[in-house]
């Protein structure tokens, strides 16, 4: 594992990772990765089933099984999908998430994209145990917590920003987004926007002493 060009780790994924795919292979892959998020758009997490992704794709069930072993090694491979995507923007993808813009701007543009990740992936976090405490300790949060942690640093907070980093993090949390949407009843926008609010408030409040 080496660091990216800000500090930050090269995507670590939720599985364990395996050797490079063969082009056509990546291509089934992306293919089967496609219908099953087409499906969790349309009609919900459950929705997704080895039968329904391979009608969705337009394969037999066998190569469905073949490529991911079950429905969790599906939902995983979704997630590492979109995981490495994310990390991949943040640290050598263009500005304001990428690298090279001002550690603010570079904050609020990761919280926007991790808040519209959540989002789109939420009943698969929620399944996963992506909203327990649990995700605290596992490599894709230590990846993005060290990335926050980073920003923060750049910014003024100090060496230790263990607490801060958790206090920003929270609410770009699966187990949070669901709470913020479907008890409090607020949609992306604002939640997007609430956040960025507190990370510039908190940014502000450090400047000013």
């Amino acid at each position: 594992m080496s660091n990216g060009p800000d500090g930050g780790l090269i995507p670590l994924r939720l599985s364990d990772g395996s050797d490079p795919e063969r082009a056509d292979a990546a291509r089934n892959r992306r293919l089967l990765l496609d219908a099953a998020k087409n499906l969790i758009d349309n009609h919900g997490a459950s929705a997704v089933t080895m039968d329904a992704v391979a009608r969705e794709a337009g394969v037999g069930k066998g190569t469905v099984f073949r490529r991911f072993g079950s429905r969790t090694g599906l939902m995983v491979a979704l997630l590492d999908h979109s995981e490495s995507e994310i990390q991949r923007a943040y640290l050598f993808g263009p500005q304001p998430l990428g690298p090279g813009a001002p550690p603010l701007d570079r904050l609020l543009a990761y919280g926007r994209a991790r808040l519209k990740m959540t989002v789109d992936h939420l009943d698969i976090l929620i399944e996963a145990g992506g909203s327990g405490a649990e995700f605290l300790s596992h490599p894709v949060w230590a990846a993005s917590n060290r990335h926050v942690q980073i920003l923060l640093q750049q910014l003024g907070f100090g060496d230790r920003v263990d607490v801060v980093a958790v206090a920003v993090h929270a609410p770009l949390n699966a187990a949070a987004v669901k709470h913020l949407r479907d008890v409090v009843g607020l949609d992306l926008e604002t939640i997007t926007t609430e956040w960025e609010q507190l990370v510039t408030t908190l940014a502000a409040g450090l400047s000013a002493d």
